[in-house]
């Protein structure tokens, strides 16, 4: 009988790259769903607010209810790395804790049964990753760490300054996933506009554009998380040009206020930030993402209503929206003038109504219209319905849509591109009618 490993990664996408690279160096393990039958448990912990360190913690204490006797559990990742020295006394029901820095020695670790925590932090290159959660799509990791002095973030202080990967780790490493069939990619990192400034480069991630569309079988891209004083109109214009990279914007601007940007410490004001998000919208096929922190140390009323007002005028197709969590080691944290946590939520809410709305009327927007899609797999709804994405969406976070006709002999196949036509909005899901696959007229 094969050893047993049951894995958990929590967080962003950054995160679950680092899942992969550990359960790469651990393939002569089986993978469990059940965490009573696993002789080892990973959780790839996420440290960024308070909501996600809860998680974490929680997540961590009931795997150690449920585990066997005679297995290990391992805590790993950002939570790990950032209150390493408090929760290694006070989490004795972890036999293994590591930080950021050590995700390709997870087998030398569980063969000593030992702690680490690394001084550099880890970043792939040439680690053979376990894909998971999809045949055709996989995330790739431009860079670690953020040169960023962003008030309310955490991350530089236990991640550490920008580094990135050089053009050609990235280069070969989505050759190998093209070589295992994957075509679809998504580009991440903290600050991916700032990828290779570390290295005196300032058009970097227009360079790995380039890069990237000579990689034959790489059919779709995205690019996640601009920062908006790092992002420019040419990067922009480079993105727009691209046969490969959608026009996909997953810019978090956190707010709009100017005073509220300068506070925050975000680089740039209103005017140019909405410079940007303009010539965003503006492009063809355009979709553009954001994100809002509420309750932001000095945050008076009347910034808030800005933020709301603007929301509700711009047209975003997807808003995410936080709560401000007050971490130690940010220059917020020191702050006076604190929100109350009632108005903080109350703020959360009505924001929140915003952005349900606009990404309501950004759906309605798609029925009638002609797109490609890929189909994952049957849907939860129904065995009749299948559960599809728009090819330019980022996976998991965009929506789902559900394939309800086909104007095609054959069966559909999972994992495959079609043209659909869009036909209507059931609540918050689109339905779609498949006539074609995009290999038909090559």
């Amino acid at each position: 009988m094969g050893k047993k490993l049951h894995v958990v990664s929590l967080g962003c996408t950054k995160n679950l790259v680092d899942t992969e690279v550990m359960m790469g160096k651990l393939q002569d393990y089986d993978v469990v769903s059940e965490v009573d039958n696993a002789d080892v448990i990973i959780v790839n912990t996420c440290g960024f607010i308070d909501a996600a360190k809860e998680e974490s913690l929680n997540t961590v204490l009931s795997l150690h209810e449920e585990r066997k006797d005679d297995s290990l559990l391992v805590m790993a990742g950002c939570l790990s790395e950032r209150y390493k020295d408090e929760l290694m006394v006070q989490i004795p029901e972890v036999d293994i804790f590591t930080g950021v820095g050590d995700y390709e020695q997870i087998d030398e670790l569980l063969a000593k049964k030992q702690s680490q925590f690394s001084d550099e932090v880890y970043l792939i290159d040439g680690a053979e990753r376990v894909v998971t959660g999809s045949s055709y799509h996989a995330y790739v990791k431009l860079s670690e760490g953020c040169n960023q002095a962003c008030s309310f973030c955490a991350i530089p202080s236990f991640k550490g300054k920008l580094h990135s990967r050089n053009l050609d780790s990235i280069a070969k490493e989505v050759e190998a996933l093209v070589a295992k069939g994957y075509y679809d990619f998504s580009f991440v990192s903290q600050d991916s506009s700032s990828y290779l400034r570390d290295q005196n480069v300032k058009d970097g991630l227009s360079l790995l554009i380039q890069r990237i569309e000579l990689i034959e079988g790489v059919k779709s891209a995205r690019i996640l998380y601009l920062y908006p004083s790092t992002t420019t109109i040419k990067l922009l214009e480079n993105i727009a040009k691209s046969k490969i990279f959608h026009n996909y914007f997953d810019m978090p601007i956190q707010h709009i206020n100017d005073d509220m940007l300068r506070i925050m410490k975000r680089g740039f004001g209103k005017e140019k930030t909405l410079e940007l998000l303009n010539y965003m919208r503006k492009l063809p096929n355009s979709f553009v993402r954001t994100s809002f922190i509420v309750g932001h140390p000095h945050e008076t009323q009347e910034m808030f209503d800005e933020m709301v007002e603007f929301a509700k005028e711009f047209g975003f197709d997807r808003m995410n929206v936080f709560e401000y969590s007050d971490e130690e080691s940010t220059t917020s944290f020191d702050m006076e003038a604190k929100i109350d946590e009632e108005i903080i939520k109350e703020r959360a809410e009505i924001l929140g109504a915003v952005a349900k709305e606009a990404r309501l009327k950004s759906l309605e927007a798609e029925v009638e219209t002609q797109i490609e899609l890929v189909i994952d797999g049957v849907s939860n709804e129904h065995e009749y319905l299948l559960s599809a994405r728009k090819l330019l969406w980022a996976p998991e976070i965009d929506g789902e849509i559900y394939v309800n006709d086909r104007i095609v002999d054959e069966e559909l196949e999972f994992g495959k591109i079609y043209k659909a036509k869009v036909t209507q909005l059931v609540g918050d899901i689109l339905t779609a009618t498949v006539y074609n696959d995009t290999t038909s007229n090559n």
